[in-house]
C-alpha cells in the first residue's frame, strides 16, 4: 500500500547554490497526492509545485522544479531520493524559499528523520512503472539507459581526472533497504578548480567543507576525508535515485548511467514517456512491492556518519 509520513518533519539549513537560509517541513498527505512542494513565501501565484519529471527545468548542477506559474524549488534530488529510499509515496513539502537545505550534502539527515518518524499506510495500492523495453539517451560526455529488470537495479560509471576520484564503477540491487545501507550517506562533491567558476556563475554560494566533499588532484580537502573510498560514484547514484523518483511512481527496471547527471536522467525520463510501449503502469501486488527500495529500510542499518 502507499505510505506517507506519520507526522511533520522539520529541517533547517542553507541552500547549496543560493546560500539562503531555508526552513522545510515534510507533512503527511493523502493517497494519490504524490510528492508536492509548497512555497510558503509565495503570496501571488500558485505556490504548489509537483515533484514530476515534466516540471523539471534544466539547470546546472542540481534538479529544479517549476510550476506553470513560474514558481520554483531547486536542489530537490536528495530529499526525493530519501523519500523513495524509505518508501514514502505521498507527502507535502512546505519550504520558505527557493532551495531545499543541503544539510550535510547527503540524504542521510532526511533518511534518519524519516525512519525515526515512521510511515503510515494509506488505503490505496502503490502504482509502479514497469520498464518493457530499453530506452537510451546520450551526449558526447555520457549516456543513460533504462531497461527491463525483475526488480530495481542501478549501475553507474564515473571518470574524473582528479586521482582522489578517478574511475569508479558500482552496481546495486536497490531492493531490501539497500539505499539506506549503501547510498544515503554519500555526499555531493566538487573539484577545487571548479569552485570559483561556480561562484562566479552564482552557484555553490552556500557550499562549504561541512556540506560537500572538495578534491584537488589526489587530495581530499574536506576535513575527515571520505566516508567511503567510492563515495563519489555512490553520490551520483543517490542523485539518480532522486531524479528517477520524479517519474510519478517507483520504477521497476534497471538504470545505467555512464558519466550521467541530472539533465541526462531527466532527458531519459522524457524519452521513456514519449516512447510507445516502453513502460506501463502496474498495481503492486506483494511480490512487486517486495522489490521496491523502501521495503526493508531499517534505521538500525544506517551507516555511522559524521
Amino acid at each position: 500500500m502507499q505510505r506517507t509520513v506519520k507526522s511533520d518533519l522539520r529541517f533547517e539549513g542553507v541552500g547549496l547554490h543560493t546560500g539562503r537560509a531555508a526552513r522545510m517541513v515534510v507533512r503527511p498527505a493523502a493517497a494519490g497526492q504524490g510528492i508536492r512542494f509548497r512555497r510558503t513565501d509565495v503570496v501571488r501565484g500558485d505556490p504548489l509545485i509537483p515533484a514530476r519529471w515534466d516540471a523539471v527545468e534544466i539547470s546546472p548542477l542540481c534538479t529544479r522544479l517549476v510550476n506553470a506559474a513560474g514558481v520554483s524549488v531547486s536542489t530537490v534530488e536528495h530529499v526525493m531520493a530519501a523519500l523513495a529510499g524509505t518508501g514514502i509515496h505521498d507527502a507535502l513539502i512546505e519550504i520558505d524559499g527557493p532551495e531545499v537545505p543541503i544539510l550535510d550534502g547527503s540524504a542521510a539527515p532526511f533518511v534518519r528523520a524519516l525512519l525515526a518518524c515512521g510511515a503510515r499506510r494509506l488505503p490505496a495500492p502503490v502504482q509502479a512503472l514497469e520498464i518493457l523495453r530499453e530506452v537510451r539517451v546520450e551526449t558526447e560526455a555520457g549516456w543513460a539507459a533504462l531497461a527491463p529488470a525483475e526488480g530495481v537495479e542501478m549501475a553507474f560509471h564515473i571518470d574524473f581526472p582528479d586521482a582522489a576520484i578517478g574511475r569508479q564503477d558500482l552496481t546495486l540491487d536497490l531492493g531490501n533497504g539497500a539505499f539506506v545501507r549503501e547510498l544515503c550517506d554519500a555526499r555531493t562533491f566538487c573539484r577545487q578548480q571548479d569552485v570559483e567558476a561556480m561562484r562566479a556563475s552564482g552557484l555553490a554560494l552556500g557550499g562549504s567543507f561541512d556540506n560537500a566533499v572538495v578534491v584537488d588532484g589526489a587530495c581530499v580537502l574536506s576535513p575527515g576525508g571520505l566516508r567511503r573510498a567510492d563515495e563519489a560514484v555512490r553520490h551520483k547514484m543517490l542523485d539518480a535515485v532522486g531524479d528517477l523518483a520524479l517519474a510519478g511512481g517507483p520504477i521497476l527496471g534497471r538504470y545505467t548511467g555512464h558519466r550521467a547527471g541530472h539533465a541526462l536522467t531527466n532527458r531519459l525520463l522524457r524519452k521513456l514517456f514519449a516512447t510507445p510501449g516502453a513502460v506501463r503502469g502496474v498495481t503492486c501486488d506483494a511480490a512487486r512491492a517486495a522489490r521496491l527500495p523502501g521495503i526493508g529500510a531499517d534505521l538500525a542499518e544506517m551507516p555511522a556518519v559524521a
